[in-house]
């Protein structure tokens, strides 16, 4: 069975969409409670497979400009598929790095464990190398695939509830601007500039995909109801903060009065701590849940009592895996001033990671390969985890995936690494 990896054509658009789990209406998560999902089932109920209008339409999506498709064939056929997006994402130091985000990936089920995710995976890294994205990102639907590709959780996602009657925010001068109901038309033009603003200063957001908003809707969607909207203005009128939440209706009394918030952007303080407030507190409402937002809300601390917000779900956002260390290490930037030598042993599919490198940081960023004793051996899938500057290199080190060879190694690496506060993506891709 002789099989290909390459880049589609426009002509195989369709076909390739035909075999990607979300156009066909198969299960896109895997069965566990999804932590970006606010309703009050585990995930969203399936879609139905795409009409030919609908593929028709996702495939000019799929070709235009920063989409990166590349497909398996066997015997000339289309029977796997995945996806970069040419995306930014803020690093420490509030630097936007460019990088590859995988998405849409799926092998039909005759032609899986033959290795074809693998050869696609690698055909994008290297395609992303060429493009001069040092990074690549995605959001695992399955945790036990990507780790072997060099994948690792880099930031943290949780879904949480607060009963009305608990939401009681400390005393505090009221903020500033004002806030409105809008309509999906209104939102649909705010919120690319608000998010615009909010991810370049978000370790972690990254720069939304072409369209992202564009389906933004004023129409119901079955019994979740249609998706409402608030913005807030600064005191000269521009806006600086959105919301969208739902109303759903349930069969189920224990889920009657609940508020979904469904996303939020705020780009000042005063229009984060204005849309909570109008969001906690709805007429004929008694409970708002949460989904996709960070692991420290800082609304928790807004709280006469802090445990009124219960996380009800947890999981990691977005995992990364560097493609070329040096790049990667040198456009990010560090808040102490240190040299940390490091030995990455194995990386098959990016040999050039290879090696002994030495991290300076007292002065702009360099990463060169030494021949020095290295302070610490790590898994790339390790570095990966620490790029953005929220995981801990302790605990990485007792699950034996950073191996210190003197006392003070992990620490240092620590030092070096971390960032305040922690990283965080609202936005998927």
């Amino acid at each position: 069975m002789p099989t290909e990896i390459r880049a589609i054509t426009r002509d195989e658009a369709v076909e390739y969409l035909k075999v990607l789990p979300y156009a066909n209406g198969l299960p896109q998560w895997e069965p566990a409670p999804a932590a970006w999902h606010g309703g009050a089932g585990a995930w969203p109920p399936p879609r139905p497979p795409a009409s030919e209008q609908e593929l028709a339409a996702l495939a000019g999506e799929i070709m235009a400009d920063g989409v990166h498709p590349q497909a398996a064939f066997a015997d000339g056929r289309i029977v796997g598929g995945s996806a970069m997006f040419s995306l930014e994402i803020t690093v420490p130091g509030l630097r936007l790095v460019p990088f590859g985000g995988v998405t849409s990936t799926g092998v039909i089920a005759t032609h899986r464990r033959r290795g074809l995710l693998r050869a696609m995976m690698q055909a994008m890294f290297d395609d992303a190398l060429g493009r001069g994205e040092p990074v690549a990102a995605l959001s695992a639907s399955e945790g036990g695939i990507y780790g072997r590709f060099g994948f690792s959780p880099g930031t943290v996602r949780t879904r949480w509830e607060i009963e009305r009657a608990e939401a009681v925010m400390r005393e505090a001068p009221p903020p500033a601007g004002s806030a409105e109901l809008a309509g999906a038309a209104g939102a649909r033009a705010a919120w690319p500039r608000i998010h615009d603003t909010v991810r370049r200063g978000q370790v972690g957001e990254i720069s939304a995909p072409a369209g992202r908003w564009d389906g933004l809707s004023d129409d119901a969607g079955g019994p979740d109801g249609p998706l409402r909207y608030v913005i807030h203005r600064d005191p000269q009128g521009q806006a600086d903060g959105i919301a969208s939440y739902r109303l759903p209706w349930s069969p189920r009394l224990a889920d009657t009065g609940t508020l979904v918030v469904e996303g939020i952007a705020a780009a000042s303080g005063d229009a984060y701590r204005a849309l909570w407030q109008l969001l906690l507190d709805f007429d004929l409402t008694r409970r708002v849940v949460a989904a996709g937002r960070p692991a420290d809300e800082p609304l928790r601390w807004m709280l006469c009592n802090p445990r009124a917000m219960r996380v009800t779900r947890q999981s990691d956002n977005l995992w990364i895996r560097l493609l070329d260390i040096p790049a990667a290490l040198r456009a990010r930037g560090y808040d102490t001033a240190a040299s940390l030598t490091f030995t990455v042993e194995s990386d098959a599919m990016c040999p050039g990671n290879e090696g002994t490198w030495r991290l300076d940081t007292t002065g702009p960023a360099s990463c060169v390969r030494t021949g020095e004793a290295a302070d610490v051996t790590l898994d790339i899938a390790a570095l990966g985890s620490l790029y953005l500057g929220g995981m801990s290199a302790a605990i990485l080190a007792a699950a034996g995936l950073v191996r210190p060879h003197h006392d003070a190694a992990v620490s240092l690496l620590s030092r070096i690494f971390r960032t305040d506060p922690a990283p965080f993506n609202a936005v998927g891709f």
